[in-house]
């Protein structure tokens, strides 16, 4: 168990390493929104009693025009996703033993305002702060309060936006409230306490409902809610009623259960039930080592969740995969669990691999492999998931750790099944030549996927903006999928007279071979569209000619981006009409640090991809969305040239 526990520090130390080293250059170079929002935060009173109630004024003054979303966005279908608007939130931060306790579960937000915006394919109206928009904070001071200065922080999280784009969100931003409580000799020479601004703060506080204090000791539950648009389908759920916790919960857990069938953790599954099955003889260890390898997920997406809490300007797990040196790490996690599965620790490595070597029949490999199956699965989503992950990032911590725990829990179950009924994978060959082909052929795979990994990192690490990243890598992973085809059908013929067999397993290692032939051809030839990376002065040029742009945004780890693009941008429609006089396509690539591809992703209130947006030569945008298909590209393209021509007469 040590050993796991060594094992389990490293990954989480790798993780928030990569935070703390590249989080900061990737907020480096980017419109913050705090340079359009002024937020003052201050106590109605400077000095209280104890025993008294005190609001605070947490005021968000905007520039003109700049506006933030509200704490609950209703997101109209016409503006995509909901999941990608960042509510306004305020959370606090009070130290052990201070008796001031903050109410914000009470917060009283300001009215909205209803404007017109543009972010979507046409101008809809949308419900906003803006101007000086003010919540009020209740604060109840304790009775046995002893006289003194007294302090907490309030955090602010907010993104700023005017009429047709967004800046880079500001999460957690700190202000300190300082009440000093004074004795009741002293508060009756001050009156009804000390004004903190005089009439300037009468003015502010004269829009607080005093009634909140009745509600607070009454005990109360105030309502709130996480909002979902899941499918198209709109809806908010109170996470303070066990219905609503429960269905957040649910959902989360289905999401997580449906990540075992996304392309990035599949693979791996017949390496664990082949595993398994190998305990099943004996139920009880199986059922522990199922237990200790549902622990290992369930530790990772735990430790999402801790970052999602605690780690400012996190907001989505595929995040990780634009810092360069934690893709390499994965390849390298992935590669040294491959050697192992192939046999080859028959050599001698250095004393710390083999605290990671994959053996099933171990706790510390069954934990280390549900690790690596959940860290395999965070380039994908999967429905449900990101609907519940999303809500859970605006809401209070103790929400974001419920809700990924939840999905490490769903991803985690199937394992637990499967190791409580272990005749369900008894059948699986346990020992003998046939089993070793099947872990030397997976681990082969396996390395397949390591290269890659590996590959994008160094591609991240060395891309310059404005240029297409390498795509050589593609030549190593093919080549490791071409290896595991020709073992895997010499290897039969070696070990099995059967004709059938042979037949068998060596037309799927005929397969193999042509996948991995294809693969390193299909990833590196050229493309039937001729791209131009973005910059902002190539971009600001193109609309200056009058040109259309089809803006997409990808990166070489995201394999829905790439699937996206062969199934509809590749296509002899779009091609050709991507070939026209006054149509640019322009790649945003976000394999590495992109400062300026991160600030258009963020400027045009996007925190994930793949995302795909078609200009108009005046800037704004005809058309915008995660998911697409052939007409809707196509139609915003001539939608787009339309405008153009109606703007020129």
């Amino acid at each position: 168990m040590p050993t796991m526990h060594r094992t389990a520090l490293l990954l989480l130390s790798l993780l928030f390493l990569t935070f703390a080293v590249d989080g900061h250059a990737f907020a480096q170079g980017l419109s913050n929104s705090s340079s359009r929002v002024d937020v003052r935060v201050a106590p109605e009173r400077d000095a209280v009693v104890a025993g008294s109630d005190l609001p605070v004024a947490v005021t968000f003054d905007h520039d003109e025009h700049w506006h933030i979303h509200t704490h609950a966005p209703v997101v109209p279908t016409e503006l995509g996703s909901a999941d990608m608007y960042i509510a306004t939130a305020i959370e606090v931060d009070v130290p052990e033993g201070s008796p001031l306790t903050p109410h914000p579960q009470f917060i009283q937000w300001p009215d909205p305002v209803t404007i017109e915006v543009a972010f979507g394919v046409r101008p809809v109206d949308y419900d906003v702060y803006e101007g000086e928009a003010v919540a009020f904070l209740p604060v109840t001071v304790a009775s046995d309060a002893e006289p003194g200065e007294y302090s907490f922080d309030v955090l602010a999280t907010y993104q700023a936006c005017d009429d047709n784009s967004c800046l880079m969100p500001v999460r957690g931003e700190r202000h300190t409230v300082t009440v000093r409580v004074v004795s009741a000799e002293e508060a009756a020479t001050l009156g009804s306490g000390e004004a903190a601004d005089g009439e300037a703060a009468a003015a502010v506080f004269a829009g607080f409902d005093v009634g909140v204090w009745e509600r607070i000791r009454s005990g109360d539950v105030p309502v709130e809610v996480v909002a979902f648009d899941l499918f198209g389908l709109a809806f908010a759920l109170d996470i303070n009623t066990v219905t609503g916790l429960l269905l957040i919960v649910l959902m989360a857990g289905v999401g997580g259960f449906l990540l075992n069938l996304t392309p990035c953790v599949l693979p791996v599954i017949p390496i664990k039930i082949m595993g398994l099955s190998q305990m099943a003889g004996s139920r009880g260890r199986c059922l522990a080592l199922g237990a200790t390898m549902a622990a290992g997920i369930i530790s990772f997406w735990l430790a999402i969740g801790i970052a999602v809490a605690s780690v400012s300007g996190f907001l989505a797990t595929n995040q990780l995969f634009q810092y360069p040196l934690f893709t390499i790490g994965v390849g390298a996690f992935i590669a040294i669990m491959a050697i192992g599965m192939c046999g080859l620790f028959t050599v001698r490595l250095p004393r710390f691999v083999y605290m990671i070597e994959p053996r099933h029949d171990s706790f510390h490999g069954s934990y280390v492999f549900g690790i690596m199956a959940a860290v395999l699965s965070t380039p994908c989503t999967a429905p449900f998931m990101g609907a519940a992950a999303a809500g859970a990032v605006t809401q209070r911590p103790d929400m974001a750790l419920i809700v990924f725990l939840a999905i490490g829990a769903g991803m985690a179950m199937p394992y637990l099944v499967l190791a409580a009924f272990p005749k369900l994978v008894e059948k699986m060959p346990r020992t003998g030549p046939a089993s070793e082909l099947i872990k030397q052929v997976m681990g082969m795979l396996m390395l397949a996927a390591a290269a890659y990994f590996i590959g994008t990192g160094i591609t991240g690490l060395f891309v310059v903006e404005g240029e297409p990243p390498s795509n050589a890598y593609w030549w190593v992973v093919g080549g490791l999928g071409v290896a595991a085809g020709a073992w895997l059908a010499w290897r039969t013929f070696r070990i099995t007279p059967s004709l059938g067999r042979r037949v068998a397993f060596a037309g799927l290692g005929l397969a193999f071979i042509l996948a991995g032939s294809h693969i390193a051809w299909h990833f590196t030839r050229p493309g039937p569209i001729e791209w131009v990376y973005y910059t902002p002065d190539r971009f600001e040029q193109a609309l200056e000619r009058g040109d259309v742009v089809m803006m997409e945004f990808t990166a070489n780890w995201c394999l829905n981006c790439k699937a996206l693009e062969e199934a509809v941008l590749y296509t002899d429609r779009v091609t050709e009409a991507l070939r026209q006089p006054g149509v640019v396509a322009m790649k945003v690539d976000l394999t590495g640090n992109n400062e300026s591809g991160n600030a258009k992703l963020a400027s045009v209130n996007r925190i994930t991809i793949p995302l795909l947006i078609v200009f108009s030569p005046d800037g704004s945008e005809v058309f915008k969305g995660d998911f697409y298909t052939v007409d809707q590209v196509l139609g915003a393209i001539e939608e787009a040239k339309a405008a153009s021509a109606v703007a020129q007469r």
